[in-house]
């Protein structure tokens, strides 16, 4: 696939997401999965090698989480954790659709979290920082954070516990899954509370994809 038709294809699907982004943004995205591409021949940020797979699979996967962020947080400027981003999926994502978002990928494999900082600097996003570190080590004293996000990272009840010490005081978590994660669901604890389950299209692909809203319950 030439990179002409990378872009279309992008941009296609931007459109089906109802995503307006600049020609800057949407080369900045190209230009992200191309240091992905780079950067996978010498360390294993993803199995997916075919750029259309790329596209559709990481990048549009991220992006269909766009929309209901900014239903989430009103489009105002917030703090956001993407926890065991591994190659900033959807923290780098987020960070270029959504300048107004300060976005921090911790993870614990030191090579990923220095990519996402050749990431910041390569795509000029001064809004990304990658994070050499275990989320349960991250302190809400130290700032917190409004959103604590996951793209297939752990179980709900693992996800939860290792990063609620990252919340800020009415902080929401956002977890991103593929089909509707009933037995996780059923496992949380009783001071985990559920506020609103959303399915997710993306465009391209034909599978499953939901994001899981909670919050700390109020006691």
């Amino acid at each position: 696939m030439s990179a002409v038709d990378l872009k279309k294809a992008l941009e296609a699907g931007l459109r089906d997401l109802g995503l307006s982004l600049s020609g800057g943004q949407v080369d900045q995205l190209l230009a992200y999965q191309d240091l992905i591409a780079k950067w996978n021949k010498v360390y294993n940020l993803t199995a997916v090698r075919d750029p259309q797979e790329m596209l559709t699979h990481h990048l549009l996967d991220s992006l269909a989480a766009i929309p209901p962020l900014l239903r989430q947080t009103g489009g105002e400027s917030v703090n956001l954790l993407d926890v065991g981003s591994g190659g900033g999926l959807p923290g780098v994502v987020i960070a270029i659709t959504c300048p107004q978002i300060e976005v921090h990928c911790v993870d614990t494999v030191l090579k990923k979290a220095t990519f996402i900082q050749q990431v910041a600097a390569t795509v000029r996003l001064p809004n990304l920082r990658g994070i050499h570190a275990r989320v349960e080590s991250l302190k809400a004293e130290e700032g917190g954070y409004d959103v604590v996000c996951s793209r297939a990272f752990a179980s709900l009840v693992d996800f939860t516990t290792w990063s609620r010490s990252a919340l800020k005081p009415g902080a929401v978590w956002m977890a991103m899954k593929g089909k509707h994660p009933s037995d996780e669901l059923s496992a949380l604890a009783s001071d985990v509370a559920v506020f609103h389950v959303e399915q997710l299209k993306v465009p391209g692909l034909d599978a499953e994809r939901c994001i899981v809203w909670l919050r700390p319950a109020v006691s």
